[in-house]
């Protein structure tokens, strides 16, 4: 750890990459099975089966228990529609037009991997359709901005530039990216928003997950009766992209995509860097 942060050695970076593969592989399941009529809880229940198969744990269940609340009582945080971040999953049916959040992380031989994708249930609306779109891209943006010697500030300026571009959305600003590694949550920080050239600079093995929550509406939220659920105060509609994210002396790895990030960052035209053993 240095100053609060914890930087990774090359094989520590690696390892991280397996529960990465983990979170991508349940990811890409949850694209299969969002569907009318589907339950969140059911989904979570998918979840769980595909964590124990593969040996992984989660680092969402049970969370926030070591302070205090509630503990958290799924492994993914599946939030539809109003509901920004933490939705808790139950028996909430998805509807053909709905958008749903699936936030999800797990841990392979004491190393985290997190990332979240807003799905389209069925058909939506143009209006929802660009929402989910200027978040995911704003995500990319902001990895697009993460390189060796750079600031976390870049990453923030780059994904809130990205968000403004594209139209007037709220940006929600009390909920993070952060750093990752051996817990889930870490030092640095990553705001959706700033200003560039501010912040921790990027170093090799610092480790962040990107991850901007982008609403219709304004960016005031309210958290509901259980602790955790968080609603958007005007019932406007709510998208959530994330990242596992690495920068190497060769390019970007993204640790939660099944490609490593690769065909999106070279359409991109960034620079792909995987490690190798």
């Amino acid at each position: 750890m240095a100053g609060g942060v914890q930087i990774k050695k090359p094989a520590q970076v690696i390892a991280m990459r397996k529960a990465g593969l983990v979170v991508a592989e349940v990811l890409a399941r949850m694209a299969d099975e969002v569907r009318p009529g589907v339950t969140t809880g059911q989904l979570d229940s998918i979840a769980r089966q595909m964590l124990a198969e593969r040996g992984a744990s989660s680092n969402f269940l049970n969370y926030g228990a070591d302070w205090g609340y509630p503990p958290y009582p799924g492994v993914a945080c599946i939030s539809p529609n109003e509901v920004i971040v933490h939705g808790i999953p139950g028996d909430r049916e998805l509807a053909e037009g709905d958008i749903v959040s699936f936030d999800f992380g797990a841990i392979i031989d004491g190393w985290h991997g997190d990332a979240a994708r807003t799905f389209r249930v069925g058909a939506v609306s143009p209006e929802v359709d660009a929402l989910v779109e200027t978040t995911r891209e704003s995500m990319w943006a902001g990895i697009g901005a993460m390189r060796l010697g750079g600031r976390v500030g870049d990453i923030s300026h780059a994904i809130e530039q990205a968000i403004v571009a594209r139209g007037d959305y709220g940006i929600t600003r009390e909920y993070t990216g952060h750093g990752i590694g051996t817990e889930m949550h870490q030092d640095p920080d990553v705001p959706n928003y700033g200003r560039a050239g501010r912040g921790r600079k990027v170093t090799e093995g610092l480790v962040l997950a990107i991850e901007p929550m982008v609403v219709l509406g304004t960016e005031d939220s309210v958290t509901l009766d259980d602790d955790w659920t968080v609603v958007t105060r005007d019932g406007k509609w709510a998208a959530h992209w994330e990242n596992t994210v690495t920068a190497t002396p060769d390019g970007l790895w993204v640790l939660t995509e099944l490609d490593g990030g690769e065909a999106e960052l070279v359409a991109r035209g960034l620079p792909f860097g995987p490690l190798s053993d």
